[in-house]
């Protein structure tokens, strides 16, 4: 396990577990425990010792889940139509704390169990399977058996409310995400920091070296993750070549977190991936009681990007980001809930000044009219706008939303602003959700259903419709937490 880490992980890993070793022994100064003292008895530890690194392991504790998730694609009469079940589970294990440190790690498998073909192309278009085969190995659409990873392998150390943890961990941020709509989330490899001790301020950030996406079973550093799930083409129609053919040192990041009041609160991101691109984003939210338990909420939003150098590759057709190339993006929202329903209206704006960029792999969108399973990552000069309508039935444990979007994108020939060729679009997303109670407490299932119709010009050529548009995606989840 440990010849998979990189040597500064190793190292990073080695010095923190000898910390572990030399705090007790420096406060304690090599304090002794007879063997016959009630610790010892038996030679079983007492469940008071909380002085030793065994009684960390013993008092720690285990969680796990279970999932199956059916997935279908039904494209227009003439194209190929798809199917996936898929299985698996995951089991994590971590340390009680001991001397302000706590050890942690998870893993995951699943299995295909009746799925279409995802080798084969749609004879009408040479193009692939796109949502399911996400279930399993996007890296090898044949593998069916060997679909496990290491999710988490990680050393935390707590410091009042503060933390510092190194090694592989799920994050969730506005870019990198966890994007858990397939079996397994997108897992992280690196230094990440909290910061709490400021009132009304919490800070976080690090460096992210390594990324495992979801729908993969391979770790690779960050620059190797960039164009895993696909890649478009370059702003003059070639077919982009980033692929394995950028540079850079990881994934640098800070987030600022303010509460003014109770009713304001802030935010600040700052993605810095070294020699490809940075990404900025602010964001207000806030929220206006009322009287009748009710709440008016409204935000704001904008995103700013810049290319770094040669954005990834002196070669052009080899970089990720154009050169000098820049993105603006920004949105609004407005809405009202109360404790059962809750309706908003979501509005963004990508700028012509060129596409926005920010890899599939590392975690779905931060935009206010982003629907499950589609992006607007890869386009310029976009108009999107949302209507969102959720009901709960708290004593039923129902949830329910239903969300409708209009995507107003750029001509499937205009390169430059569309990268993968997705004309514009309305989408509407459907999801009910129910959670079980008494004997079948811990279980819970999800119906997704997603359909989507074409409103631009696609010139007859059915490419840039199959899997895009004229389509219904069905979703139907089980999981069982424990």
């Amino acid at each position: 396990m440990m010849n998979e880490m990189p040597n500064r992980m190793k190292r990073g890993f080695c010095v923190l577990v000898l910390l572990i070793f030399l705090i007790p022994m420096s406060k304690a100064q090599h304090q002794e425990i007879s063997e016959k003292s009630d610790i010892y008895k038996n030679n079983q530890l007492s469940l008071s010792d909380t002085t030793s690194l065994l009684s960390a392991f013993k008092r720690g504790h285990f969680n796990g889940h279970f999932r199956y998730f059916f997935m279908s694609t039904q494209n227009q009469k003439g194209l190929t139509d798809f199917y996936a079940n898929a299985v698996g589970g995951s089991l994590k294990y971590e340390t009680a704390i001991f001397q302000g440190f706590q050890f942690g790690v998870s893993g995951f498998y699943s299995f295909n169990i009746g799925s279409s073909d995802f080798t084969k192309a749609d004879p009408a278009t040479g193009l692939y399977n796109r949502y399911e085969v996400a279930l399993f190995d996007i890296e090898n659409p044949a593998n069916k058996k060997d679909l496990d990873r290491l999710e988490e392998f990680y050393l935390k150390y707590l410091l009042k409310k503060s933390s510092i943890t190194i090694g592989r961990q799920l994050l969730n941020t506005p870019f990198i995400n966890l994007q858990d709509g397939r079996m397994r989330p997108t897992s992280t490899e690196g230094i990440w920091v909290e910061i709490n001790e400021i009132k009304n301020l919490k800070i976080e950030g690090g460096w992210l070296y390594a990324i495992s996406p979801r729908g993969t079973t391979k770790w690779s550093n960050t620059n190797q993750s960039i164009g895993v799930s696909s890649t478009g083409v370059n702003v003059d129609g070639s077919k982009s070549q980033y692929k394995n053919n950028l540079t850079g040192k990881g994934i640098f990041m800070l987030g600022l977190h303010s509460n003014l009041n109770q009713n304001i609160k802030l935010q600040f991101w700052d993605v810095f991936t070294e020699n490809i691109f940075n990404t900025a984003l602010f964001q207000a939210d806030i929220s206006i009681p009322l009287k009748d338990e009710s709440t008016l909420f409204a935000a704001a939003q904008i995103v700013k990007q810049d290319a770094i150098n040669y954005g990834g590759n002196t070669n052009p057709a080899k970089a990720y980001f154009e050169k000098n190339g820049e993105s603006l993006t920004f949105g609004l929202r407005a809405g009202w809930k109360n404790n059962r329903w809750e309706a908003s209206i979501n509005y963004n704006r990508i700028t012509a000044k060129g596409r926005y960029l920010m890899p599939r792999e590392w975690g779905r969108e931060p935009f206010f009219t982003f629907l499950a399973r589609e992006r607007n990552d890869g386009f310029g000069d976009v108009h999107a706008l949302l209507g969102k309508l959720s009901f709960i039935i708290p004593e039923a444990r129902i949830k329910t939303s239903l969300g409708v979007g209009h995507y107003q994108l750029p001509d499937v020939k205009n390169y430059r602003l569309n990268k993968y060729g997705l004309p514009s679009y309305s989408q509407v997303n459907f999801d009910i959700r129910y959670k079980f109670a008494k004997f079948f407490q811990g279980f819970e299932t999800q119906l997704l259903v997603v359909g989507k119709i074409k409103n631009g010009e696609t010139y007859n050529d059915k490419r840039f419709e199959f899997n895009k548009v004229n389509m219904v995606l069905y979703n139907f989840v089980l999981n069982y937490n424990f």
